[in-house]
């Protein structure tokens, strides 16, 4: 397989573009290149990106094959047969798949900070106290789960072909590196539609302004405008304090925030 159709290829790509676009064109400009837990967040990259990945590929390809065991036992379709647009043009496919993934995407992540026991998982990645490209692989493995679980029957039953589902996966990783990266950029009055690190900056705020955030956009702005949970003042460029109420108590090291969520104190 070529490597072009890999995508850790892509994933390697946009981190070396946010990167040196973090280099040339910096946002905060006081803001270390090394900044502080930078080499944790390596650890986030690797450990999510690859170990996890791996391990619930493997997990999670044993339980829908049981599922699927017992609907096809009860004469019921499979999920994954359905296949509703599986028959539909590849640019068909992909503007329904990234509308629908990112609109269940949006309520899964306002439920991550809604929900108390999901809150708890989310917390890691909102303990980022200066935002750039890497702090985008700062969150728990139970998000993971969480994200998965939840988003498995709306997206699996679409049936969308492979080559769609890695164009996805390699825009939402170029959109959220971007989001997350000390580079401002928006997108003018295309706002109202795509995300930005000046709007998604403002979800990372230590203040509140709205039912436990705002901004809960992925790769599109358009859910937190219709749904009235965006937050973006025209009279100051960021927050003055990235994190969350009492985080001083959160723990700063990997072991103890892996097990956080199943033993907070």
């Amino acid at each position: 397989m070529p490597v072009y159709l890999e995508y850790y290829f892509w994933l390697l790509a946009a981190s070396l573009l946010c990167f040196v676009l973090e280099r040339v064109h910096p946002w905060r400009k006081k803001q270390a290149v090394l900044r502080r837990g930078f080499w944790q967040d390596v650890f986030w990259l690797v450990f999510n990106g690859h170990y996890i990945g791996l391990v619930f590929a493997i997990l999670t390809g044993k339980l829908v094959a049981w599922i699927n065991a017992i609907l096809f036992g009860l004469g019921l379709p499979v999920p994954s047969d359905l296949a509703l647009l599986g028959a539909a043009p590849l640019w068909v496919q992909f503007i329904v798949f990234l509308i629908l993934k990112d609109f269940v995407e949006w309520n899964i992540h306002r439920l991550m900070h809604n929900v108390p026991i999901f809150w708890e998982f989310h917390k890691l990645h909102h303990s980022i106290e200066e935002l750039d490209w890497i702090g985008n692989f700062r969150f728990h493995w139970g998000e993971i789960i969480i994200y998965k679980t939840l988003s498995y029957l709306p997206l699996v039953i679409l049936g969308i072909d492979g080559t769609v589902l890695l164009i996805i996966a390699v825009l939402w990783t170029v959109m959220l590196d971007l989001n997350h990266s000390n580079i401002r950029f928006s997108w003018g009055p295309l706002k109202y539609v795509f995300n930005s690190s000046a709007m998604h900056v403002w979800h990372h705020d230590y203040e509140l302004h709205g039912k436990g955030g705002q901004n809960f956009g992925q790769v599109l702005s358009i859910w937190d405008w219709l749904f009235k949970t965006a937050y973006w003042p025209q009279n100051e460029e960021q927050p003055k304090r990235l994190g969350f109420k009492d985080m001083e108590r959160f723990p700063k090291s990997i072991i103890r925030r892996l097990l956080y969520p199943f033993w907070k104190r």
